[in-house]
């Protein structure tokens, strides 16, 4: 007699994990509280779907994971999940190492898992809420939702996190749902997410986006570094570095630590060369003003806010500023300090970081005092890097549980 599976979440982890089980003879129900699957996967990538990289390593993910990411992802791997997408009919091509669908739409995506869904007979609610899940008789898990009960062998919670757009309805249920069960959870905070600065912080009036190094510091401890195009904004930074970085810096942030940020707008220069690019220019000084130095030095809106920094008028004359000056100016292109205040949040964040711990997780992602229950993809105490790492997280986890679930 098939198995009888509910899996409990419509996103990229939840589909993957309902396929797997079906195209090993399970009776598969996913339960979504959104009216479509697929929500947030629709929005990844810029909707261009970055689905895995192909320089997947353990390190990518949050120190707590990457022991069982090893296990996890020789398990299922970047060619499982370019071999899954196959057999769904969806081509893809590689971007330096990042895996996209040849189409460049996340909407061919989830309409490939759609159809494959479909296919296999399972069944899909919509609109229904997970409020618990409790084991009755031995082997037999009854799951609730805000309009209904279901009766199953096994139950996949794959309801997602606290990150994403309002419209995805990132709630964090699972959370509480897993707490209920007896399951340790970690403090969440939103990762990949951008930073508000200080308010007192004097930020470039218009946006600017401009390659950098950035490092976050408290104290005398560097945090994270990172490299890459930055965005800097009336209020905040943001891009790749900064999202990237991001989860070494949030609990310090949310703590209300001062944390800086440390910005390098020269990264290809080491401090010799720096050194002599700063004697170059103090060969300058002259009758050009302030502004006329520095105009072929950065970037205009950069050199904008250095200056409002520092109190300076950009008219001021060259030869009326001293030597040791005109270097504590360049040095700010070397070293420009902000304060940050707190991020963005959880609705401007792709993941978050924390969750259900890994140690109530077998390697099936069992939990381990029922093991009619499985707990995968965002809901769980693992996070990656930008490009991909988390797309794999989510059809690792879920491509795993489905089969064992159904077996």
């Amino acid at each position: 007699m098939s198995k009888r599976i509910i899996v409990a979440g419509g996103g990229a982890s939840g589909m993957c994990a309902a396929i797997y089980a079906a195209r090993n003879g399970a009776k598969v129900t996913i339960i979504e509280k959104n009216t479509v699957l697929g929500k947030k996967l629709s929005m990844t990538g810029n909707g261009r779907c970055n689905l895995t990289n192909l320089d997947m390593r353990e390190e990518c993910y949050n120190t707590a994971a990457r022991g069982r990411m090893k296990e996890w992802l020789s398990t299922y791997g970047v060619e499982d999940v370019i071999s899954f997408f196959k057999s769904l009919g969806v081509v893809v091509k590689s971007e330096d190492g990042y895996i996209y669908p040849v189409s460049g739409q996340a909407s061919t995506v989830v309409r490939a898992l759609e159809n494959e869904i479909s296919r296999l007979g399972i069944e899909v609610v919509y609109g229904q809420q997970l409020k618990g899940v409790n084991a009755e008789d031995e082997g037999v898990y009854e799951v609730k939702t805000d309009k209904d009960s279901f009766t199953c062998d096994a139950v996949i919670l794959a309801v997602g996190s606290l990150s994403g757009a309002k419209s995805t309805m990132s709630t964090g249920d699972g959370y509480y749902i897993c707490k209920k069960l007896g399951m340790n959870v970690k403090d969440t905070y939103p990762a990949l997410v951008g930073f508000k600065c200080d308010p007192q912080e004097q930020m470039p009036k218009a946006g600017v986006r401009i390659t950098a190094d950035i490092s976050f510091v408290l104290g005398k401890e560097t945090l994270a570094r990172e490299q890459g195009e930055l965005q800097l904004t009336a209020d905040g930074i943001s891009g790749i570095p900064v999202m990237q970085a991001s989860r070494d810096v949030i609990r310090f942030v949310e703590e209300k630590k001062p944390v800086y940020a440390v910005i390098d707008f020269f990264p290809d220069y080491d401090d010799k060369d720096f050194e002599s690019l700063k004697a170059d220019m103090l060969k300058l000084k002259d009758d050009r003003t302030l502004e006329e130095f520095l105009q072929g030095f950065s970037n205009s809106n950069i050199t904008e806010m250095v200056l409002s920094r520092m109190k300076l008028s950009k008219s001021m004359k060259m030869k009326n500023i001293s030597s040791s000056m005109a270097e504590c100016i360049l040095d700010n292109y070397r070293a420009l300090r902000l304060k940050i205040d707190e991020s963005y949040g959880y609705m401007a964040s792709q993941v978050t970081t924390g969750g259900v711990s890994l140690g109530d997780i077998g390697s099936d992602f069992a939990y381990k005092k029922s093991p009619g229950i499985f707990c995968i993809g965002e809901l769980v105490d693992v996070d990656g890097r930008c490009g991909g790492y988390n797309l794999q997280w989510a059809f690792t986890s879920g491509s795993i549980a489905g089969t064992a679930a159904s077996l």
